[in-house]
């Protein structure tokens, strides 16, 4: 029996037509080949890797005691860093990221913060950024959410499946950067899962080594958590201080040392040694005058991860005259030396730099003194 042309031509055209639609929605299905310039990380989970973080990365500049950093954070991306730290207050009812109170060093609004974010991710769409929110004057999650859509970051916000994810329940990098959600965001207060999921609460998920640290054996001892350490991702504070007028003050004439690769006091020692006490490495790892060491702490973080350092350019080099502010903190410590991070409705005052206190009572005693004399 022969079959007509005239019936079997249609249909076989429209078998064809499927495929070819198949085909192209499959083509168009993104596929992260490097991920945070690495194709080893692609298949990595983001619990699984360490990322260099600046700590306080707003707070830019020199001859200051209120900054912590010699350059911005499109450079501090340009670089290499993958988690930027900030501290959040409110000034007249607008978010401003400052220095415990924004009439001592105000970095500027929220807003233009994220929009320079926003800018940089758009021009690097293959790597995973993180943000950490210290939530100083614990603002609703809702308020911070306006600013997001604002700027368009919240489009680029990877919202878990739920608010707390053990470390190795995220996705990874490749994942994140194939469905577009490449910003994670950690909240220190106030997160919210049920109103904006996207803000994740740090301390359910992450826990964190001591800070204020003066002591160049940088102990990997859990400070604070809200959560279960042995299965959380962990951030190290590796900033050293040291003591003025017996208060820790920060200590920028020994950075190289400190974030170098290895040696007493760096940053290579204290995560092999956190590695060694817990069986993982660290996941982030906040630090002072990143660009201290020509690369150092790049370098460590790429030991960590298992892949090579070779940056395509060189990075920033130290400024003169670089100065750096230190984190102060309260919390309720427990009889096991684990401070409990501050719930919600709780001030946190994980940054409060413990310097300005010493120079607010310097000030306070001249002044004294001078009033005396009348």
């Amino acid at each position: 029996m022969k079959l007509s042309t005239n019936v079997v031509t249609p249909a076989v055209l429209s078998l064809l037509a499927s495929f070819a639609t198949g085909s192209a929605a499959l083509s168009a299905t993104r596929r992260a080949t490097t991920c945070n310039g690495h194709p080893e990380l692609c298949d990595r989970s983001f619990g699984n890797v360490t990322f260099v973080g600046t700590h306080d990365s707003y707070a830019v500049g020199t001859n200051n005691l209120a900054v912590n950093q010699d350059y911005n954070i499109t450079q501090q991306l340009n670089d290499g860093v993958r988690m930027l730290q900030s501290q959040a207050h409110l000034s007249n009812g607008v978010i401003h990221l400052c220095h415990t109170s924004c009439t001592l060093y105000d970095g500027g609004s929220l807003q233009d913060y994220l929009t320079e974010v926003k800018t940089w991710m758009d021009a690097n769409p293959n790597d995973v950024v993180s943000l950490l929110i210290v939530n100083s004057d614990n603002v609703a999650p809702t308020e911070y959410d306006s600013v997001f859509k604002t700027v368009g970051l919240d489009t680029l916000a990877y919202a878990p499946e739920s608010a707390s994810l053990a470390a190795s329940a995220w996705p990874t990098l490749g994942s994140l950067i194939d469905s577009g959600k490449r910003l994670v965001v950690f909240l220190t207060t106030k997160a919210d899962f049920n109103s904006v999921p996207y803000l994740i609460d740090e301390f359910t998920n992450i826990w964190e080594t001591a800070f204020d640290v003066t002591d160049t054996t940088f102990d990997c001892n859990v400070n604070r958590t809200n959560g279960d350490s042995g299965t959380q991702m962990y951030l190290i504070n590796h900033f050293l201080d040291k003591l003025v007028v017996g208060l820790p003050a920060p200590d920028p004439d020994h950075a190289d040392t400190t974030n170098a690769v290895s040696g007493v006091g760096s940053l290579g020692q204290q995560v092999q040694t956190c590695a060694a006490q817990y069986g993982r490495n660290p996941n982030f790892m906040l630090v002072d005058f990143y660009e201290y060491g020509n690369g150092s702490v790049f370098q460590v973080a790429a030991a960590a991860n298992g892949v090579s350092y070779s940056p395509a350019t060189p990075i920033a080099q130290p400024k003169t005259g670089s100065s750096s502010s230190t984190s102060g903190s309260s919390g309720n410590s427990s009889s096991s030396g684990v401070t409990t991070a501050p719930a919600n409705g709780a001030v946190d005052f994980k940054l409060v730099p413990t310097h300005f206190a010493a120079l607010f009572a310097i000030a306070g005693g001249v002044l004294a003194g001078a009033l005396s004399v009348f």
